[in-house]
């Protein structure tokens, strides 16, 4: 096959050892081994600029990429990160060194295709997301140990209480390990927002108190406390980052909104105003398009970020998302055209945006009812969120805002098509079609 690129190198990442195939023109030694050290990776770096190479393939394992990644970056050679299963399905190739090998025939001769991967400034608001998101869920997980003791105890008060960590229930468990244990005393401390009769609450606050399970509760707390703690300088961390991002508008000259003032915050939320930033860095407001809330377009922004130049069309940014048909054909027919299957966190994101309008009123809630009744719901819902991307990738290429009397014209059309042809077929049977007066 021709060759593509010239200056094209191969790099097999494990653990503790990585392995570098070069072209064998450029080295009287063209595979060579060098291990995962931060000085060994920039002695790899030197000895592939020795070498005339300009682009390296390497495949995404694990988080082991990321270093020799960010090493070959600085030294200024492009690296393509390579999907493992667009490479791993040929047989023969058993060891680190025809794998490197291989890695750099293909890349030499163009078929391999780069992952997406966006710039510097977001793949650390991307690091932080994720790493947010991972105390999100263990902060969940001591607050089941917490209902866990108290179920131990015979401790209904979480079952009549819909959030333990609210305020009221925080102030009676502080209570119950500060030695109160007097129901009455207890359920006092409610607060007047609570809708559970105080009957029931006096009669869920009397309870078996065993020092174990005391002391279960007691570090449960205690855990949960310091995550909470964590998430919120995560969240200073992430507002500096935000705020270090050039933005397409400048705040300054956007006119105030008029809508309500701040709201309440909700649980788990980020701590600062996250919608002002989102629209300085996006250009665009993506809380305006029905299912999108802050949370998922602060997903978008870490995981793709607001430049999608990387994708030539819409077709390919859905494409990417995994939401759009896999077709599969031969013979000239389709095999199977299922979803592929994809650990996008922002092809997830899009589709709890699409489930939470299944009770909306607008044109896309009403596109997710139509197909949830004509196809089910789990189609709808890629469906739904294939629109969504759809959506998001014109208002962030084009800069438009959202305008909802897009749909409304479109559905006034389809109305006026369906109109037409019921009355031709009206015509076609001999009938006239008489409209009613409103």
């Amino acid at each position: 096959m021709r060759c593509i690129e010239l200056n094209a190198a191969g790099i097999d990442v494990g653990a503790t050892e990585i392995y570098v195939a070069v072209p064998p023109d450029r080295d009287p030694r063209p595979v060579r081994s060098f291990q995962t050290f931060t000085g060994d990776l920039r002695a790899m770096a030197a000895w592939l600029v020795q070498c005339r190479i300009t682009t390296v393939a390497m495949e995404s394992t694990g988080v082991y990429w990321i270093p020799p990644y960010e090493i070959l970056e600085e030294a200024g050679i492009r690296v393509c990160l390579v999907n493992s299963r667009h490479v791993k399905h040929v047989p023969g190739r058993k060891s680190d060194v025809q794998d490197c090998q291989w890695l750099q025939y293909l890349h030499s001769v163009g078929l391999l295709d780069p992952s997406f991967r966006p710039h510097g400034e977001i793949c650390a608001i991307r690091s932080l997301s994720r790493h947010r998101a991972s105390l999100v869920e263990t902060a969940s997980m001591h607050v089941q140990h917490m209902h866990k003791a108290l179920t131990q105890m015979n401790l209904q008060i979480h079952h009549v209480l819909s959030d333990i960590t609210g305020q009221s229930g925080m102030a009676i468990v502080d209570a119950i390990l500060a030695g109160q244990r007097d129901p009455a005393q207890l359920a006092s401390l409610c607060h007047s927002r609570v809708h559970a009769n105080p009957q029931t609450v006096i009669r869920s606050l009397v309870g078996n108190y065993r020092p174990e399970h005391l002391f279960t509760l007691k570090q449960s707390l205690a855990s949960y406390r310091h995550y909470q703690q964590l998430m919120a300088e995560c969240d200073r961390e992430i507002e500096r980052l935000m705020r270090q991002i050039d933005g397409k508008i400048d705040p300054q000259q956007k006119p105030p909104a008029s809508g309500p003032g701040v709201q309440k915050r909700s649980k788990n939320q980020f701590s600062f105003r996250m919608e002002p930033e989102l629209e300085r860095i996006f250009g665009v407001d993506l809380t305006k398009i029905p299912g999108i809330s802050t949370l998922t377009a602060h997903t978008l922004l870490a995981e793709i970020g607001p430049d999608l130049s990387r994708f030539h069309n819409v077709g390919a940014f859905a494409s990417w998302l995994g939401l759009c048909p896999n077709n599969k054909k031969s013979g000239g027919k389709v095999l199977s055209s299922r979803t592929r299957r994809t650990t996008s966190r922002a092809s997830h994101a899009l589709c709890v945006a699409a489930q939470t309008l299944a009770r909306s009123r607008c044109h896309l809630g009403n596109f997710y009812r139509q197909l949830r009744a004509r196809l089910g719901a789990p189609q709808a819902i890629t469906a739904t969120a294939h629109k969504l991307a759809r959506i998001v990738y014109h208002l962030l290429t084009t800069g438009q805002a959202y305008n909802e009397t897009i749909f409304q014209k479109e559905e006034h059309k389809q109305a006026q098509r369906y109109e037409n042809r019921i009355r031709k077929q009206a015509k076609t049977l001999g009938f006239k079609l008489i409209p009613i007066a409103a």
